[in-house]
C-alpha cells in the first residue's frame, strides 16, 4: 500500500494506491494520526487505485469518519471501485460517507 497526502488549505487529499488490510491498517493509521489531531474540515480520500479492503480498513475509514464528524468537518470518498463500493454497501457504510 501507498498513501499520499497533500494539504491544501481548507482541504486534505489522501490518496490510497493498493491493499488496506490487516496487514498495512497499522501503516494506515499512522497516516491517519496527524488528520485525527487536527482540525480535520474536508479530507478527501481518492480511491481511484484503491484495490481492496479488510475489515481493518473499514474500521479505519469508520474511525476517521467519526472523528471528522465531531469536529464539525466531512469525509469524502472519489472515485471508488465497484468491488470496494460494494463492501461499503454490504457493511452499511455508505450512509457514513459522502461519495462522489
Amino acid at each position: 500500500m501507498e498513501i499520499r497526502i497533500k494539504d491544501n488549505g481548507d482541504e486534505t487529499l489522501f490518496k490510497i494506491i493498493g491493499r488496506l488490510d490487516t496487514a498495512t491498517a497499522g501503516e494506515f493509521e499512522k497516516a491517519i494520526a496527524p488528520l485525527i489531531a487536527g482540525n480535520m474540515q474536508k479530507v478527501v480520500i481518492e480511491c481511484n487505485e484503491f484495490e481492496y479492503i479488510s475489515s481493518s480498513g473499514l474500521r479505519l475509514f469508520l474511525t476517521l469518519q467519526k472523528t471528522a464528524a465531531k469536529k464539525g468537518g466531512k469525509v469524502i470518498i472519489r472515485a471508488m471501485n465497484a468491488d470496494i463500493k460494494n463492501v461499503f454497501d454490504m457493511t452499511g457504510f455508505t450512509n457514513l460517507f459522502i461519495f462522489e
